[in-house]
């Protein structure tokens, strides 16, 4: 992290005002982040903000998933030192499996729970999708690999935040910690991808500026 902050600290007279608001307040959850270890909870959703403070802007709250794949898609095409890669195919490679695996964060499981579908439409529907997900992940294709793995993180994301589980719960602890461990990997790489490809990247304002009030 103190490498990250400090190739921040030498480019930031380079990038927009709105560019650096985005990096400072991901760096900001991120550090807090690093210091929840013992609280997998707080952990993982501070690890969730400082992901949200990096690719939320003007638009994507009105599509937040179509945002966060166009984001994720631009990183992967930009990751030109394949580090993004290297932890799907590595280094965090038994987490992704287990997370993309699971089919309690896979939404479709609680639709059918909550009467939306019946049991055979989850079933079949999760079976279609795990076996497009094992195609990616044999090929390689990191956007796609990603996209998968951020939209179960965010059923797991909804379920903590909308009050779904219980604070320090036993039951979901081996895919909060495995969310944890991915993202705290990503989200640095994502960061130096940002700066390296301001250029590119630094094209939209924040949703929520720093505004002063009198």
């Amino acid at each position: 992290m103190l490498v990250l902050e400090e190739v921040f600290k030498n480019k930031k007279a380079e990038h927009s005002e709105a560019f650096n608001l985005r990096l400072h307040r991901g760096m900001s959850w991120f550090k807090k982040a690093m210091l929840l270890d013992e609280d997998l909870d707080l952990k993982f959703i501070s690890l969730w903000i400082s992901f949200n403070a990096i690719y939320a802007r003007e638009g994507a709250v009105l599509q937040p998933q179509q945002g966060v794949k166009q984001f994720l898609t631009a990183l992967s095409q930009l990751d030109h030192e394949h580090k993004v890669e290297y932890v799907l195919e590595h280094k965090g490679k038994q987490s992704i499996h287990l997370i993309l695996d699971n089919p309690y964060i896979y939404q479709g499981f609680w639709d059918y729970h909550n009467h939306k579908i019946s049991q055979a439409s989850w079933k079949t529907e999760f079976e279609a999708e795990q076996r497009v997900v094992h195609q990616v992940l044999q090929s390689r294709k990191t956007e796609d690999i990603l996209t998968f793995l951020f939209t179960r993180l965010n059923t797991l994301r909804n379920q903590i935040l909308q009050g779904g589980v219980s604070y320090n719960s036993v039951v979901n602890r081996r895919y909060i910690a495995d969310g944890c461990n991915i993202l705290s990997m990503l989200i640095p790489i994502f960061m130096f991808i940002l700066l390296e490809n301001a250029e590119q990247l630094d094209t939209e304002k924040p949703f929520y500026p720093v505004m002063q009030v009198s």
